[in-house]
């Protein structure tokens, strides 16, 4: 049984970036593959972080986890302490409060307590960004520059955004509703954690509703 941080925060600085690691609720950390399909629909509490400090509050609640970040220029994750290579990950998304210039989205093949992952971003006011966090911040985008404009991202608030990811070894495929975004073969991270993200961009108080997050089987 090892000590998990539920929640993490990057802040970027001109010349520096700040990492603060948070302990807000100790969870088991899977180190085995876990089975698939793997199914989270939030209908009850199970062993996902939940708490509030000076910069983010996290809660399941009424079927979804309640995830908001309070101040401006960070990025908050959760992670469901699984593991998993291979699958078709998936998340739905709904922005509800805060500021259009915000980014949300899916964490996977991730080791959560070092800040690395392969994360698939969208924000309110309609772009996609693709990469891999390092360390607890960006390291590099994987498809395109940097964030890119889609018309398969629905904008505004409370316009919900289904993210999926199928990942077969280092072939990654992106669909945002069911549009494909994007694709690349990139072999840096082969397996790790699933979970959630959130990033103040344009001002704090973003606030987005996840829910029926699932890995499953490739077909």
């Amino acid at each position: 049984m090892n000590q998990a941080p539920v929640f993490k925060l990057m802040r970027q600085r001109p010349f520096a970036i700040l990492l603060l690691t948070l302990i807000l609720l100790a969870s088991c950390a899977k180190s085995n593959p876990s089975s698939l399909p793997f199914i989270e629909t939030f209908d009850n509490a199970g062993n996902w972080g939940t708490g509030e400090d000076a910069y983010s509050i996290g809660a399941v609640v009424n079927g979804v986890y309640d995830f908001k970040v309070l101040e401006n220029d960070i990025s908050r994750w959760v992670s469901a302490g699984k593991s998993f290579s291979d699958g078709i990950y998936e998340v739905e998304a709904t922005p509800v409060e805060g500021p259009l210039d915000n980014g949300y989205g899916l964490i996977f093949r991730a080791n959560p307590e070092a800040g690395d992952f392969y994360l698939f971003k969208v924000s309110a006011d309609g772009y996609v960004w693709i990469g891999r966090y390092a360390n607890g911040a960006e390291a590099a985008t994987i498809i395109g520059d940097h964030w890119f404009e889609s018309p398969a991202v629905l904008r505004g608030l409370n316009a919900t955004n289904k993210l999926k990811v199928q990942a077969e070894a280092g072939n990654l495929i992106f669909y945002v509703n069911d549009q494909e975004v994007g694709r690349v073969t990139d072999n840096t991270l082969t397996k790790g954690d699933v979970g959630m993200l959130v990033q103040t961009l344009g001002g704090g108080g973003v606030r987005v509703l996840f829910d029926n997050l699932s890995v499953k089987p490739l077909p």
